[in-house]
């Protein structure tokens, strides 16, 4: 009931609580989900506003895909406490806009967006987002150093400096296109031997006169004009001599315009800071509808995100790894057996997904095992 459906258009999708085709917990599972495609979705939640000054901010939630997902934004996004919800569009003003965006198979991204002086700025990193049909944590760490985290199942995708990863300010340094390439400065990385000199011999002429031809007996100068052999290729022709290439003792590289500092350039230490922060919203495109939203969490503590995403997500996966082996014994033996590469050709069923969570169990306990 807290969640607010946008007025700004009459045919905005719906939402409905749904816990999806498979779960492991039907009612811990159970979270937003887009019912319609080719839709426009706009619904938002209120809380307390509150600022992250000198404090960390972490923004929590979890995406399952519960279609074959083809183009679609999955993304949350923080307003301040001026939204007006039921107005809310596509153009109104956020701090931050967070999560996986997909569109063929050229865009399957996490989006990492933040307003700063009313600009909106991409990341320059590109974070793989999940396109599979299971849940997923996504999970974005602010911190007052200007450093940030993007974690995607409680594992780091991402890290670094605010200034590094975001054209927010002017770069520290610059070229300095005053700085000339100086006179002594030698770019030519080979250069000819001084040292190779032309042998005496080498100038032969290209062709030369057949020597096995002779002038017919019946040539008459009078009348045939002074007779000539035809010309052949001169075997001793070596071409035109080129004194051999060698590396140049002097090279000093490519010339490069050195770096100044930027005048331009101040740091700015409140780059990670937002006022009045009050409101989470869903201002996303669905092509195919069924994509699932759940377990938000907006937290200025990391090891409680960390460990509220464990819980909130891990009991997924225990569900289904029983509901697999359940489904192992039944069919074991039967005429009603098959393999797994059999099952992987059956478009969604629900042998398939639950065959394919094995393998994803067993890829993050081996990675599991070779972090201890």
């Amino acid at each position: 009931k807290r969640w607010v459906q946008s007025k700004h258009r009459s045919d905005y999708g719906k939402f409905r609580v749904a816990s999806g085709r498979f779960y492991g917990d039907r009612e811990k599972d159970k979270g937003l989900k887009a019912t319609e495609d080719t839709k426009y979705y706009a619904v938002s939640a209120r809380f307390p506003p509150f600022n992250n000054e000198g404090q960390t901010l972490v923004l929590q939630y979890t995406v399952k895909y519960d279609q074959h997902v083809d183009c679609g934004g999955a993304y949350v996004k923080l307003y301040s406490a001026d939204l007006v919800q039921e107005v809310m569009n596509e153009d109104s003003e956020y701090y931050i806009m967070f999560g996986p965006d997909i569109c063929g198979e050229d865009k399957k991204i996490v989006q990492v967006i933040f307003n700063y002086k009313d600009d909106y700025y991409l990341i320059k990193k590109n974070i793989t987002c999940e396109t599979d049909d299971f849940t997923h944590l996504y999970t974005l760490i602010l911190r007052p150093d200007l450093t940030y985290e993007v974690k995607v199942d409680n594992y780091v995708a991402e890290a670094g400096y605010l200034e590094d990863d975001w054209d927010f300010l002017p770069p520290r340094k610059i070229v300095d296109h005053e700085m000339a390439k100086p006179d002594y400065w030698d770019e030519r990385e080979l250069i000819e031997d001084p040292m190779d000199k032309k042998p005496d011999d080498w100038d032969q002429p290209e062709r030369i006169p057949d020597p096995n031809v002779t002038k017919p007996d019946d040539w008459d100068e009078e009348m045939d004009g002074e007779w000539a052999p035809p010309s052949v290729p001169n075997p001793e022709y070596r071409g035109i001599w080129k004194p051999r290439i060698i590396k140049n003792p002097n090279y000093n590289g490519i010339w490069v315009q050195p770096l100044v500092d930027n005048p331009e350039y101040t740091p700015d230490p409140n780059l990670y800071k937002y006022f009045n922060i009050s409101v989470i919203g869903l201002e996303i495109l669905q092509g195919k509808s069924g994509t699932i939203f759940d377990n938000f969490l907006i937290t200025n503590d990391e090891q409680y995100a960390e460990d509220a995403g464990n819980e909130m997500w891990g009991p997924t996966f225990v569900s289904n790894v029983i509901t697999i082996q359940e489904w192992l014994i039944i069919f074991e033996g039967t005429q009603y057996s098959i393999t797994i590469q059999e099952i992987c050709q059956v478009p969604y069923s629900l042998i398939l997904t639950h065959i394919c969570l094995i393998l994803y169990l067993v890829k993050f306990s081996q990675s599991c095992s070779s972090k201890l």
